[in-house]
């Protein structure tokens, strides 16, 4: 696995990105425009950052690794890297490289002809933990263990080190010469991080030795302990470190959950974490309620979380329950009412907490994607393609996402860099704007037909006939009831429809498909696992609330009646929810589930277009878990775009953990949305996510990290002209036409550059949302207070 493979998992499976910044391409011009949005890091002068302090700094999880180019590196991995070991090159707040001083002194290209040769100057107070200079022999190991040539070094990579052809010393012991064989202009992305020879000289010191220890560092930290008990890798101020000294004693990561951070910062447990949207909703309400006496409810608890979730229609009930007369009920329902009762302080102590924290947020170096597969079905066909990008406008869907936290809602028009990067320039007129008569005549073209007769297919049952056997051959997939689907506006009973036939935002209507439970009432007095407040349309929470009320009353009526009352009191509850479904609007049909997965579509192959016999449905895969309500807000909103030009879209919400693995690099969808992380070396890093796939020797298709299947020879060959190319101007020229054409052969759609969300306490300086800038570890740290200040005055 790649280490860029192993980026896209973790975006593709937490749905925030939490990565070490990538190193990029050459400095230069002001090339790509100015960055969307710039860091939020409070940024302050040295002479104002008080020296000492410890810093706790949520990460997602601890590393397995310490080794950046082995296959089970991680974003943690990456970070304590950074800190404490070379890199040569950083990034500057426009996602530029640039040559990093406590390093080096200078790093060129000296000679092109006969072949290319980088002259290394490093910095002469530079040494490793152990009192050697850092100097040739480091990068001459490296290179050996990462150029592919032994196969004992277990490496995830060797992009740019296969194509050196020898390393040398230079002139002094301060100067290392670099000779390739193949021109590289992506040679800045090699020797960071830079490790020492006693990790990368042998296979087995590179395979183990670096794993769980690092015994000589080169960075202005070192690595302390690493508790796998407590969850924390920390991180100690360097005495042998040459340049400023860090302002920090200790740097804490600490291993936090992102659903458990807000609690984390709360507790103290985390000084600095980044979150997803609804911990800057709790942040933003804690700040709120502290102004505002009407953001009090009764008891002085906050009007929100666990003290609003509950329902009057529930808490009417949960009084019913445990004052009534079944006492094995109202023991239970006891409980139940003391543990709502300590969630709702606990949520409160935590709120008045989270008073003392601040929301610093910026963009991220990532960009979020409307991925098509076009390896099979409707989507191998490119008009089909381009017509579902057509349809789509971006602009919306960038400000579903980023026009509420006040970031810059500007859709990415590149695949290979973001704004504000060198390489970075708009080309997606190359596929072309939003054209809804466009996107039909693409369709139309293709052989989608409006009002095409859908075949029966063979074999196929109606109503419960149809329903899963123990004979294996079960039909599954959407509308057999086996799927855990079912395809809003069909009508379908048996599958739980109570569809919006309004096709209001978020309602479902129109064919889009949704798991089978999402409308289905919680128990009463049990925490409802909702869409953000912030992103739930308002006719899906109405929905929920009218069930919940249908539910409670059913449930109270059957608490208090006579045991001789139980099927009057059914019937009452059966009215009760049918009145409040008829209250939606919802109306069944005599007897829907009946009706086979082909008739139910049939009722609307009006309005659908088919080919063959065939409704053109696409399976929209998206994931289910918490931090991603945005992603299915975006989700929710293309399927109703892609309606409008006849397309149906059936989303199917699956676990993270499957999400990547089971669906996206399997090739099980037809549209789905997750994220690439933004890189100053297009030219080797964004190769194999848009190389033409190649058959292999048994059949099956090598796609590296093309998970969309779809690729051109003229792009492998302008990737491979443009990593060639030493002229860097005509080396990004290249790459901006690559661009060009993979916005032409519409695999994948940019959307929206993510939004970046850190909790910090306001005091803490240097740290926060980077945006495109990398991390300077030595700044960082807490503001000296004003009575100090004073004082020194």
């Amino acid at each position: 696995m790649s280490q860029r493979r192993r980026r896209s998992l973790a975006l593709l499976t937490s749905g925030v990105l939490a990565l070490p910044l990538l190193t990029g391409c050459g400095a230069g011009d002001d090339e790509g425009g100015p960055v969307a949005a710039g860091p939020d890091i409070a940024a302050t002068t040295r002479d104002k950052v008080a020296d000492g302090g410890v810093l706790r700094w949520a990460v997602d999880s601890l590393p397995e690794t310490l080794n950046t180019f082995q296959a089970d590196a991680d974003a943690t991995t990456g970070r304590i890297a950074a800190a404490v070991l070379p890199q040569l090159f950083v990034l500057d707040a426009k996602g530029r490289p640039v040559a990093n001083p406590d390093y080096l002194e200078k790093a060129e290209v000296v000679e092109r002809e006969p072949k290319q040769v980088v002259l290394y100057k490093l910095n002469q107070q530079a040494v490793w933990s152990d009192g050697r200079e850092i100097g040739a022999p480091d990068f001459v190991a490296q290179w050996r263990a990462l150029n592919g040539k032994d196969s004992a070094f277990w490496t995830a990579r060797n992009a740019g080190y296969e194509r050196i052809e020898k390393i040398e010393r230079g002139k002094t012991d301060l100067e290392v010469r670099v000779t390739f064989a193949k021109p590289y202009a992506d040679w800045r992305s090699l020797f960071s991080p830079l490790y020492p020879k006693q990790v990368t000289a042998t296979p087995e010191a590179f395979n183990e030795g670096a794993r769980g220890a690092l015994k000589v560092t080169a960075g202005p930290f070192g690595l302390g302990a690493i508790d796998k008990k407590t969850g924390t890798a920390s991180l100690t101020r360097n005495p042998r470190w040459w340049g400023q000294p860090t302002k920090l004693d200790t740097l804490v990561l600490t291993a936090v959950p992102r659903a458990q951070r807000p609690a984390a910062l709360a507790s103290g447990k985390v000084d600095l974490a980044e979150i997803d949207r609804s911990g800057a909703d709790r942040i933003a309400l804690a700040h709120r309620d502290a102004k505002q006496q009407g953001g009090k409810g009764a008891g002085g608890a906050p009007a929100h979380g666990p003290a609003a979730e509950m329902t009057a229609a529930q808490a009417t009930l949960s009084w019913a329950v445990a004052f009534g007369a079944d006492e094995e009920k109202a023991l239970a329902e006891t409980a139940n009412r003391k543990k709502h009762v300590d969630s709702v302080k606990r949520y409160a102590d935590e709120q008045t907490a989270l008073r003392k924290f601040t929301v610093r947020k910026s963009l991220e170096p990532a960009y979020t994607q409307l991925a098509m597969n076009g390896s099979a079905g409707p989507l191998a066909d490119e008009r089909v393609r381009r017509a579902v990008a057509r349809a789509l406008n971006r602009k919306e869907l960038a400000e579903i996402v980023l026009k509420p936290l006040g970031l810059p809602a500007k859709p990415v028009g590149s695949h290979l860099a973001l704004a504000g990067q060198q390489a970075y320039a708009d080309n997606s007129e190359a596929l072309g704007g939003q054209d809804t008569q466009a996107a039909q005549a693409l369709l139309a073209d293709a052989g989608w037909r409006r009002g095409g007769k859908i075949t029966e297919p063979a074999g196929a049952k109606a109503g419960p006939e149809s329903a899963p056997q123990d004979d294996g051959k079960t039909p599954q997939g959407p509308g057999t009831g086996n799927d855990g689907l079912y395809i809003v506006g069909q009508d379908d009973e048996s599958n739980g429809d109570h569809a919006d036939h309004g096709g209001t935002p978020g309602s479902g209507a129109g064919g889009e498909v949704v798991e089978a439970d999402a409308f289905a009432p919680a128990a009463p007095g049990a925490a409802q696992d909702q869409p953000s407040p912030v992103l739930a349309p308002a006719p899906f929470a109405a929905r929920q609330e009218a069930l919940l009320r249908a539910q409670a009353a059913a449930v109270a009526a059957a608490a208090t009646a006579d045991d001789g009352k139980e099927g009057e009191d059914a019937k009452e509850g059966e009215d009760a929810k049918e009145g409040a479904d008829a209250k939606e609007g919802a109306a069944e049909p005599a007897d829907p589930a009946k009706a086979t997965p082909a008739k139910q579509a049939a009722r609307t192959s009006g309005a659908m277009l088919a080919k063959d016999g065939k409704p053109l449905s696409l399976r929209f895969v998206l994931p289910a878990g918490p931090g991603s309500e945005a992603l299915r807000a975006v989700g929710e909103r293309i399927s109703q775009m892609l309606r409008k030009i006849g397309v149906t879209t059936e989303i199917k919400k699956v676990a993270d953990e499957s999400f990547f693995k089971d669906h996206i690099a399997s090739g099980q969808y037809d549209l789905a949305l997750y994220s690439w992380p933004a890189t100053a070396y297009p030219a080797t890093d964004a190769r194999p996510i848009f190389a033409k796939p190649e058959p292999a020797a048994d059949g099956s298709l090598l796609v590296e990290q093309n998970y969309t299947r779809v690729g051109t020879d003229h792009i492998d060959q302008l990737f491979d002209q443009a990593a060639g190319e030493l002229d860097e101007a005509q080396s990004r020229e290249l790459m901006r036409k690559a661009d060009a054409r993979i916005w032409a052969a519409a695999g994948s759609v940019p959307l929206y550059q993510r939004p970046e969300l850190v909790a910090v306490k306001p005091s803490l300086a240097n740290a926060g949302a980077f945006g495109l800038g990398a991390p300077r570890f030595q700044d960082i740290g807490w503001k000296k207070p004003p009575t100090a200040k004073n004082k020194k005055k």
